[in-house]
């Protein structure tokens, strides 16, 4: 008897906009039943209502699951908080208040008798999990879904959405669990990765934009001035050069500053820029004059990455973001994470910005959706929403494996 029928029962905590459910809903064919869902962002809230018409409980931490009247759910599904254990966040962990919202989802498990827990747990946040401090933090979570009666997969699943043919560089860690009562052997799952460049940003555009929209999302004047000016850098490096490995940092050329008192990282970067100059400096100098780089750019334009090596002839063929910490360009297969905050990927190519609809192509919801009427809420929500094809694909994996193993668990027993 497989592990769940297509009428299985779910819960969505941490719900954001409805990744989780889009995949629960994908691989029952629409017949899995959402029992409850909590997401504490009332713009998320309101997107997640109008789509699904289930309107999800606020805080979960206020969340009693037996007051609610439903049986315990057949999975539960959860992107808990990832900013206190994310690198782009403090990494606080488990000393920030969002770090312990994981505890909540172990608690509202623990609301049932142990026969009759959820037999799967499905769990996302982001890779750096795995190594916050030093891999206490991923150690303490395993310990804690064991402790609760389950078998956890020794480490999550890191994969991104480019591993399923989605061109997104977005790795994310997934954890997996079964109750210890259905299946307490190894859970060693393999997934069957695309080859790293197969997919392409251009699968997700739209072909149709309108002419309003074209001029809506395209390079405004300064932002045009800036890439033609660090084009104009590009032009003034030998060919052979162009595979520079490590990020510019203008305001080191030709700077002579102590550098003695800063981290070490900070110094290599600093040291490389300057030899860099000095590698160059009658054409580095002129190209200074010329843009006027120190007294037009703010400090976060004179910063630049080029990740493309001398597969490219110029900036405006590859993915191109403006990002806090420099204007960086990359090849055009794969489009940058999305995060949530503004840092929108430009295509090259057509010289705009991508779309709310062709973000929403990045994280794999379905052409139907529909967002709100404020497209920087819109672009948030999409950064902090799970993948809706790794979702679905890792669980479909997991459900086929635990299939099987029960399968032949069965066999032996006749």
């Amino acid at each position: 008897m497989p592990i769940l029928n297509n009428n299985y029962t779910y819960i969505d905590l941490f719900a954001g906009i409805g990744g989780f459910r889009h995949a629960m809903n994908g691989f029952s064919n629409g017949q899995a039943q959402c029992l409850y869902a909590s997401e504490i962002n009332d713009a998320a809230a309101n997107i997640y209502e109008r789509y699904f018409h289930q309107r999800p409980l606020g805080d979960i931490r206020q969340v009693d699951p037996l007051k609610l009247g439903y049986p315990a759910p057949d999975v539960v599904c959860g992107g808990f908080p990832c900013q206190t254990f994310s690198k782009g966040g403090n990494q606080a962990g488990f000393k920030d208040s969002r770090g312990t919202l994981f505890r909540e989802i172990v608690r509202i498990i623990e609301e049932y008798p142990n026969e009759e827990r959820p037999r799967i747990l499905i769990l996302e946040n982001v890779q750096n999990l795995l190594h916050h401090d030093k891999g206490e933090t991923w150690k303490t979570i395993h310990h804690e879904i064991e402790e609760a009666g389950y078998n956890v997969i020794e480490k999550p699943i890191v994969a991104a959405p480019k591993d399923f043919g989605v061109p997104q560089l977005r790795n994310r860690a997934i954890i997996l669990a079964v109750r210890n009562d259905i299946y307490d052997g190894p859970i060693d799952l393999q997934i069957k990765r695309i080859r790293a460049g197969h997919s392409h940003l251009s699968s997700v555009l739209e072909t149709d934009l309108s002419d309003e929209d074209k001029k809506k999302y395209a390079l405004d004047d300064r932002e045009t001035h800036i890439l033609d000016c660090w084009q104009d850098f590009m032009n003034r490096i030998p060919k052979e050069e162009w595979v520079i490995g490590f990020p510019i940092w203008s305001d080191e050329f030709g700077n002579k500053k102590s550098i003695k008192k800063l981290p070490q990282w900070k110094q290599d970067i600093i040291m490389k820029n300057r030899n860099f100059y000095i590698a160059h400096q009658d054409q580095l100098s002129a190209w200074l004059r010329h843009w006027h780089v120190r007294k037009d750019f703010t400090p976060t334009d004179r910063k630049f990455e080029w990740q493309a090596g001398t597969d490219m002839n110029s900036v405006y063929e590859g993915i191109i973001q403006f990002r806090t910490s420099g204007i960086r360009v990359k090849r055009p297969t794969e489009s940058p994470a999305l995060v949530a905050m503004d840092h929108r990927p430009i295509y090259g190519p057509l010289r705009r910005y991508i779309t709310p609809r062709e973000a929403a192509n990045l994280q794999s919801f379905p052409s139907d959706f529909q967002f709100g009427d404020d497209e920087h809420e819109t672009y948030k929500q999409l950064g902090n929403a799970v993948n809706v094809v790794v979702i679905q694909s890792i669980f479909t994996l997991f459900v086929n494996f635990l299939n099987q193993k029960l399968g032949e668990q069965n066999h032996g027993n006749n």
